[in-house]
């Protein structure tokens, strides 16, 4: 896995309130993430924790606050931040005619990466023996394995992590947070959303009831 600088600051989220709808999932929201760090985003269904999520990997756009990296607001050069983060979210986004080893060699193709890391994210998620298989044939659980392979495929310095474990078995399980552990110990960073309490080390955690509306904000649309 490639190293990342320990000293390239953090990821600060300043004020953010994000608008679903006609409905405010959240406002006054701010977190700090610094290298090697780990933060998770606890709360009920509906809270906003993928919402967040969606937001910190540009997919959203917030109502209010800032995003910036060492200082630097991410809208600056949206290019060079997306760059920085992997987004893995509920869809595993696999094609059914691709084999898996074809799935990973196109991820990483499109991040400019050698093709010689696809060995080692197979290995990482215990998918070896299954490389040639297309994607169809795979369980869900293996699905989800592929997926997360893609982070260690194409290194990025944000892994931005919804639901992570989804579908794993027990062995999925250890082989994620070891892959989390090695991440943050080159300097990367991590946000994840987690019904599930996982054994990392010196984590932070953000509840997003916290940061809940105290009322229900009518959204004013005008033609």
């Amino acid at each position: 896995m490639n190293g990342f600088a320990a000293n390239d600051g953090d990821l600060v989220a300043e004020g953010l309130a994000c608008r679903r709808g006609e409905r405010l999932v959240f406002s006054g929201l701010h977190c700090v993430l610094p290298a090697g760090g780990a933060l998770l985003l606890t709360g009920a269904n509906g809270s906003g924790k993928s919402t967040l999520l969606r937001l910190l990997a540009t997919l959203l756009a917030p109502e209010a606050g800032t995003i910036a990296w060492d200082g630097v607001r991410i809208g600056d050069d949206l290019a060079a931040y997306r760059a920085r983060l992997h987004y893995v979210g509920h869809l595993d986004a696999v094609k059914p005619a691709l084999a898996v080893r074809e799935t990973l060699t196109f991820w990483t193709g499109l991040r400019g990466v050698q093709v010689s890391s696809v060995d080692a994210a197979l290995a990482t998620f215990g998918l070896d023996a299954i490389a040639d298989w297309p994607c169809r044939w795979l369980s869900a659980g293996q699905k989800r394995r592929l997926a997360l392979a893609r982070l260690v495929a194409a290194p990025a310095a944000l892994w931005l992590l919804d639901e992570p474990t989804a579908a794993l078995d027990a062995d999925g399980e250890r082989r994620l947070i070891a892959s989390i552990e090695a991440h943050r110990a080159a300097g990367g960073r991590v946000m994840m959303a987690t019904h599930q309490a996982l054994p990392l080390a010196d984590t932070q955690v953000l509840a997003l009831e916290d940061f809940a509306p105290a009322t229900a904000v009518p959204f004013a649309f005008t033609p």
